[in-house]
């Protein structure tokens, strides 16, 4: 992880470029994060989507199955804040 000022972003593009390859670029304004520089290929990364979480767990014939949750008994108290 590399992390370069504005400033240094601004007077050394090529050397952000360059640290890019091994790694997002943390680019800083007044000290704060405020862009991130990736690789095209790291950028691609993040827009791949695998399956979703649903059909990931998902069952094949599930549909069948029977369920029936016991109902769940909650007890409210008023807490006393005197």
């Amino acid at each position: 992880m590399t992390t370069i000022s504005s400033r240094e972003f601004n007077h050394n593009i090529s050397k952000a470029k360059t640290a890019s390859r091994t790694g997002p670029v943390f680019i800083t304004d007044r000290g704060r994060p405020a862009h991130v520089l990736l690789s095209f290929e790291d950028y691609q990364g993040l827009l791949r989507t695998g399956p979703k979480m649903s059909e990931l767990l998902a069952m094949p014939g599930g549909e069948d199955i029977e369920f029936d949750p016991p109902k769940m008994e909650l007890v409210l108290r008023i807490p006393d804040l005197s």
